[in-house]
């Protein structure tokens, strides 16, 4: 299945307790079906001692998202929207809103 969120996008998170957040999609997990939001679903997670935290301890990191739970944002009207597939006059596919046909991009 392809997905229609990409690492870069700007999202708003639609349900969950995040609810009503957005930022920029830091990394899509294909295998999940998820998204990992910007400054969405954090939790605090223990971590031990590493080279990038001598000292370990309690981190707050965000977590995976269902990619259901989210909608892209439109650059133009700062509002969700649906996306579908569409030809562009070069003959390539790509991603636009559903209702306008704006190219997203």
């Amino acid at each position: 299945m392809a997905l229609k969120i990409k690492k870069d996008d700007k999202v708003k998170v639609i349900s969950g307790k995040s609810k009503g957040a957005t930022g920029k999609v830091l990394k899509v997990i294909r295998e999940k079906n998820a998204v990992i939001v910007e400054g969405a679903n954090k939790a605090k997670k223990h971590e031990k001692p590493n080279p990038k935290n001598d000292q370990g301890g309690i981190v707050e990191k965000e977590m995976p998202i269902h990619i259901s739970n989210v909608m892209v944002v439109s650059p133009k009207s700062d509002k969700p929207v649906k996306l579908v597939r569409v030809v562009d006059s070069k003959g390539k596919r790509v991603r636009a809103e559903q209702k306008t046909k704006v190219v997203i991009d």
